[in-house]
């Protein structure tokens, strides 16, 4: 095992881990910068060389998730960006798919599509669903379409044709028509971000890969270039929102592919500790400094979607921006420890503006004069302000104290510690919302599965949030506050490729279907074998299919080898079994259809070693007491605080309490009972609310 690097870039916080060849992990946390993130990367990446006594030499692997790509979207800030469609389709967009996400709430707005009118341009061709041309391009009426572009300031040029999944020979056409009349124009095409059906989704993922990817691709050059500089011999790793890896010159390709690449590695590692547990069914909860972030993980595996959505409105299905783009299934909202707080309207609300790093909560001391959660925990007592991020950051209570009572007890007539209860219980009640919608929306009981609550404020909240539910266990993993970034060592290097050919089960042809496969699996390889992966590389196949005439597909596998009557017949069988254990039955006289061919390619099965309980007696783990309030004793009551870093394997320690550790803190509140794991988690079973 070699000397490997994760760093992940949140809203507040960057987290970096560095692992040992022995296995030892070694951690640390920095205020995100901005503009430029790669700032605080950089300076951490040093600092935990250094610490560590590793030369950049010896680093045999960097992997970096960050949510820059996400960012860029909902701040909306890329220029430049144009789109060139078929004559007839330039208000795709813009229509979308003419559904109300909200049926009855009148004053909704659809999210404005990031492209503007006037920079989408229009050319005279035209294919058809099967494929064949009806109308060749006008390459005249093509080149002046460019030229307008151009001259109203478009720089980057997102091509989407109708039907180029099935024939993009148009599309590659236009690319070199761009690359004669504007070579510095950076082109984008459907075909290949993208090659599947749907017009308005395959033309959003399209816009959204050519949107970011002037911002990706500096970025990625950059810090790139930074750690060579350094001496770092081996290749920058980008976690994809998949939770697999690619190198950065494939993201700098397809920066839709890494929307969501942060968040995906704490869902990953999610499941690494169910399975060190004994549990495969479970809640991950990754609650940061800005936003918190929930997955829904069955039998070990996050789940997944091929039709992901970026910023939705108060998770409402169909308010977002679409993406065809295989993703761990995330829900995530405006609730972290930046989260501001104030009186409205005679209440409490919190989020989902965020303090983020700058100017941070008011405790910071960094300018920021509203009211945060983190604020709010420090006044409730959970937070130890000589030891917050290991003592990096001193915290100042009585300026969080003053911005609470100015800003919410004072206008709601409130005293200070019930504004402070109330802020807590809030933002834990907003989280309650958004855990519904990854387990009771999707079939599951929230009652039947295990909770991970991890990141910096996590494990603050975790067990409130557990206990609202009526989960009855939670599991609270050591280094809680950089999972994320552990999670990024954990990833296996991953592409996939998704094709549309719209046949009925009984109607294929396996000949052509074989071809389709072989070429979607030389390009899934090509990018997993210039990750420089040793071992075997694995495909795995799967098809979304369909009785025909709906408008809804569910996945199932497709077999390896070569595929004829028999495997297709297997396919079918997939199906029926699938689709019977989603909706309760299955007709197995009713026609059946492909739309969408599937394929992964996986390389690599990284191993990481996490860190054993200490081997001492746990004597030393009582640091001390603190006041902290539970509304259940009545006011603020001395509670234990033990040291994360002395509890022995075996020890149970029974709420209220707190435990502290460089990265994040615990609060277990009365009547819930954490046991230490070997790998020095905290089990912790809920009483009942």
């Amino acid at each position: 095992m070699a000397y490997r690097l994760g760093f992940d870039v949140g809203g507040t916080f960057t987290d970096f881990v560095l692992q040992l060849p022995s296995g030892e992990l070694l951690t640390g946390k920095r205020l995100t910068t901005y503009p430029d993130p790669s700032e605080a990367c950089l300076a951490g990446l040093d600092e935990l060389v250094a610490r560590s006594g590793v030369r950049w030499t010896d680093v045999a692997q960097a992997v970096h998730g960050t949510t820059l790509g996400s960012n860029v979207v909902i701040e909306r800030k890329a220029k430049g960006v144009g789109l060139l469609t078929t004559r007839g389709f330039r208000d795709v967009l813009i229509i979308g798919r003419e559904k109300r996400y909200q049926v009855y709430d009148l004053q909704i707005e659809k999210p404005a599509p990031l492209i503007p009118r006037r920079l989408i341009g229009e050319v005279t061709e035209r294919i058809l669903a099967d494929g064949s041309a009806r109308a060749p391009l006008d390459e005249a009426d093509a080149r002046r379409a460019i030229r307008e572009l151009v001259a109203r300031g478009v720089t980057t040029l997102a091509i989407c044709l109708l039907h180029a999944y099935l024939n993009p020979a148009h599309e590659k056409r236009l690319a070199q028509i761009v690359a004669e009349e504007a070579p510095a124009v950076t082109v984008t095409l459907s075909h290949e971000v993208s090659p599947t059906f749907r017009e308005y989704e395959r033309t959003s993922t399209t816009v959204v890969n050519a949107y970011v990817m002037t911002a990706v691709r500096e970025y990625l050059r950059g810090l790139t270039a930074a750690m060579g500089e350094r001496g770092y011999p081996g290749r920058l790793f980008v976690m994809q929102s998949s939770g697999g890896v690619a190198t950065a010159e494939a993201m700098q390709r397809y920066p839709v592919r890494m929307i969501e690449s942060g968040p995906a590695a704490g869902a990953l590692m999610a499941a690494v500790y169910g399975e060190l547990t004994g549990h495969r069914d479970l809640i991950a909860f990754d609650m940061g400094g800005t936003t918190a972030k929930l997955a829904l993980i069955e039998n070990g595996r996050p789940y997944t979607t091929t039709a992901f959505e970026l910023h939705r409105v108060n998770n409402a299905p169909g308010s977002g921006l679409p993406m065809n783009i295989q993703a761990i299934d995330l829900v995530e909202i405006g609730a972290g420890g930046g989260s501001i707080a104030r009186a409205k309207l005679g209440v409490i609300a919190v989020g989902p503006e965020s303090a983020g790093s700058t100017p941070g909560p008011v405790c910071y001391g960094r300018g920021g004069g509203e009211p945060t959660v983190t604020d709010a925990n420090l006044v409730l007592g959970y937070i130890n302000p000589d030891y917050f991020a290991g003592g990096s950051i001193k915290l100042r209570a009585a300026a969080a104290a003053r911005a609470i009572e100015e800003k919410v007890a004072r206008p709601l007539g409130l005293s200070l510690e019930d504004a402070a209860w109330g802020i807590h219980a809030i933002v834990t009640t907003n989280m309650e919302l958004a855990t519904r919608v990854v387990s009771i929306e999707r079939g599951r009981d929230p009652r039947d599965l295990t909770f991970v609550a991890f990141g910096g404020s996590g494990p603050v909240h975790g067990c409130r949030l557990a206990q609202a539910l009526g989960i009855p266990r939670v599991i609270l993993p050591a280094s809680a506050g950089v999972t994320a970034a552990i999670g990024l060592l954990a990833a296996e290097v991953r592409f996939d490729v998704a094709r549309t050919y719209v046949r009925r089960l009984d109607a294929l042809d396996p000949a052509s279907l074989n071809r389709t496969y072989e070429e979607m699996g030389a390009q899934a390889m090509e990018v997993v074998r210039e990750s420089t992966v040793s071992g075997e590389i694995a495909i795995a196949r799967s098809a979304d299919a369909r009785y025909v005439g709906q408008g809804y597909e569910l996945t199932v596998p497709v077999p390896s080898g070569t595929l004829d009557a028999a495997a297709l017949a297997r396919v079918r069988a997939s199906f029926d079994e699938i689709y019977a254990a989603r909706y309760g039955y299955a007709n197995a006289q009713e026609a059946v259809e492909i739309v969408t061919w599937k394929l992964s390619a996986v390389g690599g099965s990284p191993q990481i070693a996490l860190a054993k309980a200490s081997g001492n007696t746990g004597a030393a783990a009582l640091k001390g007491t603190r006041r902290a309030y539970f509304p259940e004793a009545r006011g603020y009551v001395a509670t234990p605080v033990y040291d994360r870093y002395a509890l022995a394997a075996g020890m149970r320690l029974a709420g209220p309490a707190i435990v502290e550790e460089r990265e994040s803190t615990t609060v277990l509140p009365p009547g819930a009972a954490a046991t230490v794991d070997a790998y020095a988690s905290l089990i912790v079973e809920i009483a009942a609310a």
